[in-house]
Order: C-alpha cells, then structure tokens, then sequence
C-alpha cells in the first residue's frame, strides 16, 4: 500500500484518475441500455443486437485510427470532436424513434468516435509518474476499473427500472459527457504533446512485444466474455446468483490488482497470471452453485487485473512515445474482438452442453492465452528494475 499511496500523492494524479473513471464509466452501461432500449424500440433482440454489434464493431475498428489522430491534430482536439460525434449519435439513439437501418448507422457512429480516454491516459500515465511507480499505477487503474463492470450494469438496471430504458441511456450519455468534460479540461491533459509518428497505421503490431500482448489480452478477454455467458446460463437471465457470482469474480481481481501492483514485471509475468486466471476457470467446471463458482472465479479473478496491468507496462516499457496511443488501441481492438468471439462461441457451446459450455470455452481460451505468454516469453521486457522514461516526448508546457 506504501506504493500506492505514494502514486496518489503525485500532484494531479489522483484528479485524473477520478476523471478518466467517470468518463469510462459508461461503458459498463452502455452495452446492456442499447441492448435494452433498442429491444423495446424495435420488438426484437435480434434488431437489438444488429445495433449493438454495430457500436462494438464501429469501436474496435475505429480505435487505433482514431487514437493515431491525437498525435496530428492534437490530443484535446481529437477528444473534443470524437465526443461531440459520439454523444450525438447516442442521443439521436436515445431520443428518436429511427428505423432499424438510422439506428444501426447511428450505433457504428457512435461506437467508431468513442473518445479515446484509455489511450490517451495510459499514454499520460509515464509523464507524470517517475518510472518505479509506473508498475503499481497500471495496476491501480486496471483493479479500479472493475468498479466500472460490476456498478455499471446494476446502476443501469436500477435506473430502467425507475424511469425507462430511453431516459436512462439520456442518463449514462450524461455521466459520459461530464466525465469526458472533467477530463479533458484537466491541465495536464491539455499540456499533453504527442509527436507525430512516422510509421504507418499498424506498424505498431509489427513488435512482437505489442502483438503479443493483442493475441494473449484478446484470448483472454475472449474466456472472460464466455464464462460471463455460461454463468448467465447457469442460474438463468436476470437471476440475482448470476451477478452475485460475476461480483465476487470482480473483487478477486480488485484485490490482485492491489496485491501485486508494486511487483516488476518479468517475462513470466503474463504467463504466471494468466494461470492463476486458467485455474479457476478449471476449478469452476464442476460447480453449479453459488458458493462455488463464486470462490473459482474469485481465485480467477486474482489474476486478472494485474494480467492487464501487466499489458499496459510491457507497452509503456518497448513502444516509443508517439506510439502508444496507437498500441493500447490495438490492444483494446483485440480486446472487443476476443469478447465478440469468445462469446460466440460460448453461446454454441452452452445451447449443446448447457452452463458449463460457456465454463469449458473459458477455460480452454484461458489456457491457451497462458500457453502463448509462456512459450513467447523472450518477446517479452524484462521491467523487474523498473520501466524506462518514454522516448520522443515533446514539450508538455500548458497552452497560454
């Protein structure tokens, strides 16, 4: 705790820690409320889901061009339009009784010119702390965004049920407005200089180190989607066991991410991780309780943040400056992809073997991500005695 209490009293640190967290809170809430609103807008889940996977698909193929764009135009400019474009799809989504064809245009626009917050502070992040505290706030930021997966959907369907599905997406745009106002109005937001790049878009990936970490994350990611899944099918849509479970599984990885954050990372970091991930996922394959499952996906739980963390240093520890954006954008695509397929494939195998199909593919993804960590691991940095200052930075003065 020494450690993070040491990166809290970094002057401004905790402000954009706050601020970057209210921005991307709405992204616990957003899959769920379109899903819902567009159900009752259209009378199917099936138009439902043509709009959602619009807005997933639109974010993971936008990302890492969207990102690139801060180092030409300006890391405020770029926030500044992508939000305004954003919001107002949503809000046309929210407000209008479109047809299924304005609504799935709308839901690609909004998702393709999401504000690039997570880039953008994991960018920031090495500016502002020296280079021994980078470790423990990577995992600070990967265990408190478990507050967004496990407070963003309960708060969402507490609100449904008070004022509508149309009132509460005004509400989480809202939440997505201030938040994104709150952060990018911070000083050191707006002192922030991305030099241009000189490498084409995804040139990034050609370092084994970033795209190992987009296969490893998006495997793993993907068995976190199909255990969400399996676990659904287990106790049933809308029963309370099910988000019982899911939470416990999310402190687990509060915990972890507070338990191992001052650890350096190793090139067995990933690999040790992610099989403390694969084990509960193993472990759970029998259960059928809430007990149960909710004490294996705890232990799985364990090993999550500090997995992401670990994939945000091994990017600010090998990418040059003016590339980083790009890189935790890429990662993040890999992430919405693993989720997309993952849960596919969980849903194939839940209809043939029930919840535990959904458990099985996790554990198999899991496992698989743990393997490719191990076997990969000379691609891998070495930060055990800390991670490097980012290379390429260009003057950071506040703007007059």
């Amino acid at each position: 705790m020494r450690a993070y209490s040491e990166v809290l009293r970094v002057p401004g640190l905790a402000r954009i820690i706050l601020a970057q967290l209210i921005a991307r809170f709405p992204a616990g809430m957003y899959s769920l409320g379109i899903l819902m609103h567009m159900e009752q807008q259209h009378g199917s889940y099936t138009a439902a889901g043509l709009v959602l996977a619009a807005f997933s698909v639109g974010m993971a193929i936008a990302g890492p061009f969207v990102s690139r764009l801060m180092s030409r135009f300006g890391t405020v400019t770029v926030l500044v339009v992508t939000a305004i474009i954003s919001i107002s799809a949503l809000l046309a989504i929210a407000s209008f009784a479109l047809p299924l064809w304005g609504d799935v245009l709308a839901g690609a626009v909004a998702g393709a010119a999401m504000p690039p917050i997570v880039p953008t502070v994991r960018t920031l992040y090495p500016r502002m702390v020296q280079q021994r505290l980078l470790s423990p706030l990577f995992s600070l930021d990967a265990a408190l965004q478990e507050i967004i997966w496990v407070f963003g959907p309960v708060l969402l369907t507490l609100l449904v049920s008070i004022m509508g599905t149309g009132p509460t997406l005004l509400v989480t745009i809202a939440i997505q407005a201030g938040g994104a106002l709150l952060f990018i109005v911070s000083p050191e937001v707006r002192r922030l200089r991305i030099p241009p790049t000189t490498r084409k878009l995804g040139r990034v990936l050609r370092k084994p180190p970033v795209l190992l970490s987009v296969i490893v994350s998006s495997m793993f990611i993907g068995g976190f989607a199909a255990v969400e899944a399996g676990v659904v099918a287990t106790f049933g849509e809308g029963a309370l066991e099910a988000g019982i479970v899911l939470a416990i599984s999310a402190i687990g990885s509060l915990i972890g991410g507070f338990a191992v954050g001052s650890r350096g990372i190793s090139p067995w970091s990933v690999a040790a991780r992610l099989g403390v991930v694969t084990v509960g996922m193993a472990i759970a394959l029998p259960m059928t309780e809430v007990v149960g499952l909710s004490a294996a996906l705890f232990l799985a739980g364990l090993g999550t943040a500090p997995a992401l963390a670990a994939f945000s240093a091994i990017v600010a520890g090998t990418v040059k400056f003016a590339d980083t954006p790009e890189a935790y954008a890429w990662i993040g695509t890999g992430q919405l992809l693993g989720a997309a397929v993952g849960s596919a494939i969980a849903g194939v195998a839940i209809d043939a073997l029930g919840g535990v199909g959904g458990v099985w593919v996790a554990l198999i993804m899991t496992a698989i991500a743990a393997i490719i960590a191990a076997v990969f691991r000379r691609h891998q940095p070495d930060l055990r005695l800390g991670i490097g200052e980012p290379p390429d930075t260009a003057p950071v003065e506040l703007p007059r």
